[in-house]
């Protein structure tokens, strides 16, 4: 998608473009959230461009999706590969990604791990990114997203990420997900509230 911009507050660290990108599995709603997330920026009078990356297309085959967000309006091309931030919505993938999921995350750049807490193995990373983490999967399941087997994470993701990035407005984001998703439509605007309370950075 990519559509048109206006007025709105600065990028943060005055940047012209904001570029995040996501890790996540088939089935976990990666392809929605980074859609959602676009369309929260959009509403809020940002130029945007959200897109995926499939390997496998399968139910639990990793899936990258990205969403550019600008000042004005979007027309770079490609994947990204020097992202403000990260959201990573199955921690498992962490293990066969090896260090490759973090590759070209610029410094001081933003972390979003849905995890109960943050792996010993990246708490050294904390002196130059920001890890944030939050228990989506527990939060979906709380709320009735998905299965037990496979809970849908996308808002609850979304309303962390916006609240330790400021990136989009929460009303934004439900905004969006009354035009994107309105099935379950209270259900995912309580789960996004909850993640929004109970984002953590260790």
């Amino acid at each position: 998608m990519e559509k048109g911009f206006g007025d709105h507050h600065p990028l943060p660290g005055g940047r012209e473009r904001y570029e995040v990108r996501f890790h996540g599995r088939g089935g976990q709603g990666t392809v929605v959230a980074s859609v959602l997330l676009a369309e929260a920026a959009f509403l809020e009078g940002r130029g945007v461009q959200a897109f995926p990356f499939f390997g496998v297309e399968r139910r639990g085959a990793p899936v990258v999706a990205y969403t550019r967000i600008g000042e004005g309006p979007v027309r770079l091309g490609g994947s990204i590969t020097q992202p403000d931030a990260l959201v990573v919505m199955d921690t498992s993938l962490l293990v066969g990604l090896k260090d490759t999921w973090r590759q070209g995350l610029r410094p001081g750049g933003v972390v979003l791990l849905n995890r109960g807490s943050v792996p010993n193995n990246l708490r050294p990373l904390m002196d130059s990114i920001h890890i944030h983490h939050i228990d989506a999967a527990t939060i979906a399941l709380r709320h009735h997203l998905g299965s037990a087997a496979n809970p849908l994470v996308n808002t609850v993701v979304l309303g962390a990420f916006a609240r330790v990035t400021g990136i989009v407005s929460l009303q934004a984001l439900e905004d969006a997900v009354r035009t994107r998703i309105p099935g379950q439509l209270v259900e995912n605007l309580d789960a996004m509230h909850e993640a929004w309370d109970e984002v953590e950075e260790s």
